[in-house]
């Protein structure tokens, strides 16, 4: 962990809980952690406390890294805004312009599981890799793809959490997500769980049955990114990847999911075997950590950006 460079603010908007900070490098100063509310309360409390650590320190950038989905081409109407979420009350907000009218130099903004990617490639589990991808699975999942030490935009950004995938057979549940039901989100996410279960996930035994079909279902989504991006780290993190079956994933979840991943793959992807697994698929390095760190990642290259010649 290194504590050199600017200091750099940052905001992770989750569905939860925020948070906002300022660090040198890894080195986190300051946290403020609020729980994710009504919006204007929520922002205007982040934004308030960054005007406080302004006040005493020299800020080169700010990052924010928000649930989304979100607006990133810089030329659409919907740039810097949450647009389609289904959490209540945010649809259509301006996070990014929020933030812009309290800070006037450069900010980074992109998802919080894109943010959390960044910083393991900077400073975590992805370190070396040239392409990986970070999957958080908690209030809802989600997942970005980093490739050469960028996330990947298009269209959008990856959706990953909204995937349709196979189902263990004999399960029916119809699913939470109110846009696709069954979706890998639908079944999968902490509210899902906690649906099908009767209990939240965090108070589940590792060996309550929902864990077999959770594991089945993430595996899916783990075959089709080996298959699709051919990434060199998959990290798994958030309040049920990194808690799932009331332990830890790398004791209760992970190896059900790389066990999965193998048998659905069948031998079809040959660097992959059951010990090359546990490197391709692993915790956050960085812990908890990676999604405030995606934060400060996002302001840092903001500010690499800006500082970056034009070329002709």
């Amino acid at each position: 962990m290194n504590g050199t460079g600017p200091v750099i603010a940052g905001i992770e908007l989750g569905g939860t809980k925020s948070v906002a900070l300022i660090a040198r490098g890894t080195h986190i100063i300051d946290t403020l952690r609020i729980p994710t509310g009504d919006a204007a309360a929520t922002l205007g409390a982040l934004s308030g406390q960054l005007a406080l650590w302004s006040a005493g320190h020299d800020i080169a950038a700010l990052g924010i890294g928000s649930f989304g989905p979100l607006g990133l081409d810089p030329g659409a109407v919907d740039f810097g805004r949450i647009t389609t979420t289904p959490k209540p009350g945010w649809s259509n907000i301006d996070v990014r312009g929020h933030f812009a009218q309290a800070f006037a130099g450069p900010i980074g903004f992109d998802t919080d599981v894109a943010g959390a990617g960044l910083a393991e490639q900077r400073w975590g589990a992805a370190i070396g890799t040239s392409v990986h991808v970070y999957l958080t699975i908690g209030t809802g999942i989600g997942g970005g793809v980093i490739v050469d030490g960028r996330p990947v935009h298009g269209l959008v950004h990856p959706e990953l959490g909204h995937l349709r995938i196979r189902r263990v057979p004999g399960d029916s549940h119809p699913g939470i997500c109110p846009y696709h039901g069954d979706c890998l989100e639908g079944l999968a996410s902490g509210p899902a769980i906690a649906a099908r279960a009767g209990a939240p996930a965090t108070e589940l035994p590792t060996d309550h049955p929902i864990w077999r079909n959770v594991a089945a279902e993430l595996a899916e989504m783990v075959a089709m990114l080996v298959l699709t991006l051919s990434p060199q780290r998959i990290i798994i993190g958030g309040g049920v990847g990194l808690g799932g079956g009331g332990g830890s994933s790398e004791a209760a979840l992970l190896p059900a999911i790389r066990a999965r991943t193998l048998l659905l793959l069948a031998g079809y992807v040959t660097p992959l075997s059951a010990t090359t697994m546990d490197t391709l698929l692993c915790a956050p390095g960085l812990g908890d950590r990676a999604g405030p760190l995606g934060a400060i990642a996002l302001g840092q290259i903001a500010l690499e950006t800006e500082k970056r010649p034009a070329t002709a």
